[in-house]
């Protein structure tokens, strides 16, 4: 039992707070901060949502069960390539639709920011010199964890650090699950403050 224990925690962590979890929840927060009306709140954080994780989910979930790559969690990897350039694909579709809808700043800031991520993402993944090649496993779900926190932060004030715990068990249950080596989700949160929590900071201000 305390053999199994771990790796099944881990398993929960993963699934709960995975980016396409946090992706479709976190919009509906800030839009709630941009525009405290609860209509437009879910006008806008479903826009984002639907944008940036429902259609990405969708076209990773379907690979996953064709075998086209490792999981839902598209672990390996060289899987990467198609889930990545579609949600990035997906999300400039919401931008988009954000503008023309005159949205709120916020909402605004908080799909480049997430844009930002993905091609950063993109870009440590396939192009980022290793030894024997390119291409570095960063972890999505670590970015995605301290990119929210760090949009928390900034939106709604220090007190969310709170949450700070539920980025460290993202990070530790995507090394004890071994989809991912400590390195490489530090990496990913380091990517999720800077890339994610510094743009969204730049752009609400």
């Amino acid at each position: 039992m305390a053999i199994s224990t771990p790796p099944l925690l881990a398993r929960v962590v993963t699934e709960l707070l995975a980016p396409w979890v946090l992706v479709l929840s976190l919009p509906l927060l800030v839009a709630w901060h941009a525009t405290g009306d609860p209509v437009a709140t879910v006008v806008w954080g479903t826009v984002v949502g639907v944008f940036g994780s429902v259609i990405p989910m969708a076209v990773v979930v379907r690979g996953a069960r064709r075998g086209r790559w490792q999981g839902h969690h598209v672990t390996n990897r060289e899987g990467r390539l198609v889930p990545l350039f579609t949600c990035a694909l997906s999300l400039g579709v919401g931008i988009l639709l954000l503008v023309m809808g005159d949205a709120p700043h916020l909402m605004l800031a908080l799909s480049v920011s997430m844009f930002l991520s993905l091609l950063v993402s993109i870009g440590v993944t396939f192009l980022w010199p290793v030894p024997g090649g390119r291409g570095w496993k960063i972890s999505v779900h670590a970015a995605v964890a301290a990119g929210a926190l760090a949009v928390l932060v900034v939106t709604y004030g220090w007190w969310t650090l709170v949450f700070s715990p539920a980025v460290a068990l993202v990070a530790w249950s995507r090394v004890a699950l071994r989809d991912h080596t400590v390195a490489q989700v530090l990496g990913g949160v380091a990517m999720g403050l800077v890339v994610g929590g510094l743009t969204f900071w730049w752009l609400a201000g």
